[in-house]
């Protein structure tokens, strides 16, 4: 999915703030292309993942009244509710949260993408639960690629074998990888920390695998992620403003 920007439509279902929300989703798609251009990028390989948690319904029709139509939710019942309300729209959902066991039929049954599988025992769980009436679930292993104790993430000698696993279900579609490094304002850093992603695809590719996307980059290091070959960017906040509360 390429995202073009298209004029803002003028409805009763704009909030107050289209302006501003139509100018920041302008500027993050320019500092896309920008970044296409100056890495050698070809112009319009980087898919915008506009990244929706905690944000309401009208600020979500609004941006997808410029053009957008791939949102990304990790809130899964604050994302269940968003989609009943905006079923009559052609959007592209994409959960990007951790994923409880508990919560697989109602992934499997909602969402076109999924970005945060890092378990076997998960993907056989929401290829098991897959309408057979969908089609198959896009699926994007996320490898903790820092170690980090607190955050998800196959680590990176397992992606293999689960990628193995999720290859063998005929409801899923294995697409690539996802990462979610850790905070930094080093852009040589950040780029380190991408390219490490960008070789597990490398080695996965190697092996045959027919993958092709790499989700990494956010607001504050799109540039580096699009440098080392990111497919999805996810971005919320340059888009939306601030987070809301979520019981706003």
């Amino acid at each position: 999915m390429v995202v073009t920007a298209t004029p803002l439509t003028k409805t009763r279902h704009v909030p107050a703030d289209s302006n501003a929300l139509a100018a920041r989703y302008q500027t993050v798609l320019e500092r896309i292309r920008e970044a296409e251009r100056r890495y050698g990028r070809e112009n319009g390989s980087v898919s915008l993942i506009a990244v929706s948690k905690t944000q309401p319904t009208i600020a979500i029709e609004a941006v997808h009244t410029f053009g957008q139509s791939a949102f990304g939710e990790n809130h899964l019942q604050e994302a269940i509710d968003k989609i009943a309300k905006l079923g009559d729209k052609s959007l592209v959902w994409h959960f990007i949260g951790h994923i409880q066991n508990n919560k697989c039929r109602l992934i499997a049954t909602h969402f076109d993408w999924v970005h945060s599988v890092d378990r076997i025992k998960t993907a056989q769980r929401l290829a098991s639960l897959r309408p057979e009436d969908h089609p198959a679930l896009n699926v994007l292993i996320q490898v903790n690629l820092e170690g980090e104790v607190s955050k998800s993430g196959a680590p990176p000698q397992h992606v293999m074998p689960l990628a193995t696993a999720i290859a063998h279900q005929p409801r899923l579609r294995l697409r690539g990888l996802m990462a979610i490094p850790s905070p930094s304002n080093d852009f040589d850093h950040q780029r380190q920390i991408f390219s490490r992603l960008r070789d597990i695809r490398d080695e996965l590719i190697d092996q045959d695998y027919p993958i092709d996307c790499l989700s990494m980059g956010m607001t504050d290091d799109l540039e580096a992620a699009i440098a080392e070959g990111a497919t999805h960017v996810r971005i919320g906040t340059a888009i939306f403003g601030p987070r809301r509360p979520r019981h706003q």
